[in-house]
């Protein structure tokens, strides 16, 4: 076979993200069969001391310390990513020095969340760690920090940001994380199987009947009260109504749009996201603690890029556990968040079939190309998001093991899946941090797109906010999560 007979892969973030999720995976799979390959990896503890914060994720390496391992852990997602940077054609070297500071800036983050006042939840906690006072954050309040962290930088120290940009990549992290949330979730499903099934099948509801809602309004509102072209209409429905940036810059592409048409609107999806994630769990909280599955979805239809959805999914959940566990009601963890994570991997899905749909719209009649000329039915697959692949492959493995699997495998399951957790969990961290540092306000405001902002705040707070809490309201209303003794 010829060299030019060989198909090339080439890559993209989306292809690196299931290739290194599906990695993390497959070594966490060994411990059921007693070889333990991930439990040095670093976790950090709620602590009063910071000598006693960090540890390892297994007993295993207990005797390591938790210095050593940050520090194995440092070096071997440096590794990892930047084999994915090299095929991504970024310098290998500027990559490292970069992540290098993003690194530590964003675990020393993680770290302060889980200070005992910013942390402990419950007075029982309170008394154990002698503090009369908690903001009741969960350690998960550390992606709060990263994110605040990464805003103070790009807004007041833009220089900073900028030194760190090869290293920015919250597409890339997020993707890591919901290809090893596949298993993660899984493993939380198998306790309560028709639970899932049924969160499932409702989240399938759900976003078919706000897409029929969302991208329809939103292209109206753009072209009629606002003006904007075809060109620029239907990559902004896309972006606010389905999945913000790859949305965004899946149409662009369908319908052929200038490079700077995706760009300014991933920008505004980004930036509002950055907001919504300041604010919505804190709203989800407040008004629906008593129906948290409603909150959980809420989330999933309300913020628009991947990275923010699901971590404001993860804080939505610590909040209202942490608010039902003061109240003497003690939630599951993990089903507000497998809700929210399972709208926008629904929502994902979707991505490649919506644009198609678009692309064949316009190459066939918006305009049409030279007689013969079509879009083709595998634009699906090009378009289709494969990261999704590996959730899917994830999830359908481990709760195959957890239901079916021999007794001792299944006794170790949790366990090993909760090692690779401890990789989901940072990928989440650095995605905050590095949606933080893409956010420098003063400079996305200059680059014109007031108008653009308009569109985004009609849309939102007119009727993609109402409308999401409306159509969660009428799929979760009255489904809870498990409760533990």
């Amino acid at each position: 076979m010829s060299e030019a007979a060989v198909p090339r892969v080439t890559w993209t973030e989306d292809l690196i993200a299931l290739v290194a999720g599906l990695l993390i995976f497959a070594l966490a799979l060994p411990n059921l069969a007693g070889l333990d390959l991930l439990g040095w990896a670093v976790t950090t503890s709620v602590w009063t001391d910071a000598s006693h914060a960090l540890g390892t994720a297994s007993k295993t390496y207990a005797g390591l310390g938790g210095v050593p391992a940050l520090l194995l852990t440092y070096l071997a997602l440096l590794s990892v990513l930047s084999v994915a940077a090299a095929a991504l054609k970024v310098p290998v070297a500027r990559f490292a020095l970069a992540f290098t500071a993003l690194f530590a800036i964003a675990y020393a983050s993680w770290v302060l969340g889980s200070f005992a006042h910013l942390a402990v939840v419950t007075p029982a906690d309170q008394k154990k760690f002698g503090i009369e006072w908690s903001l009741k954050l969960t350690n998960e309040g550390g992606y709060i920090v990263a994110l605040v962290v990464g805003l103070a930088i790009a807004n007041f120290a833009p220089s900073l940001a900028e030194k760190l940009k090869d290293a920015v990549r919250p597409e890339l992290y997020i993707k890591i994380a919901i290809v090893i949330l596949g298993a993660f979730l899984a493993v939380t499903a198998a306790g309560k199987l028709n639970l899932a099934s049924n969160l499932l099948l409702r989240g399938v509801a759900a976003i078919i009947e706000a897409y029929l809602i969302y991208w329809p309004v939103v292209y109206f509102i753009s072209r009629k009260y606002f003006g904007f072209s075809r060109e620029w209409s239907a990559p902004l429905a896309s972006g606010i109504s389905i999945c913000g940036v790859a949305a965004a810059i899946a149409t662009g592409g369908a319908i052929r749009a200038r490079p700077v048409v995706p760009v300014l609107v991933s920008s505004l999806v980004v930036i509002f996201a950055v907001v919504e994630v300041l604010i919505l769990p804190w709203i989800a909280q407040t008004f629906l603690a008593d129906d948290p599955l409603v909150a959980g979805a809420w989330i999933g239809l309300a913020i628009k890029t991947d990275g923010a959805a699901v971590a404001a999914g993860g804080i939505t959940d610590s909040l209202i556990l942490a608010k039902a566990a003061a109240n003497g009601v003690n939630y599951q963890p993990g089903w507000i968040l497998a809700t929210t994570a399972t709208v926008k991997v629904f929502i994902d899905i979707f991505i490649g079939i919506w644009a198609f749909i678009l692309g064949t719209i316009w190459t066939n009649y918006i305009t049409p190309k030279p007689e013969g000329e079509r879009a083709r039915a595998r634009e699906i697959w090009q378009r289709f998001p494969k990261f999704i692949l590996g959730f899917v492959a994830t999830f359908a493995i481990t709760l195959l093991l957890a239901l079916y699997g021999p007794p001792d495998v299944t006794q170790k399951l949790a366990p090993a899946i909760g090692e690779a957790n401890v990789f989901r969990v940072i990928f989440f961290l650095l995605t905050f941090f590095s949606i933080g540092l893409l956010s420098n306000f003063k400079k996305l405001w200059q680059e014109g797109f007031a108008k653009l902002v308009a569109v985004y705040l009609v849309s939102l707070f007119g009727f993609v906010i109402w409308v999401g809490f409306v159509i969660s309201w009428i799929f979760f209303h009255g489904v809870l999560p498990p409760t533990v003794s």
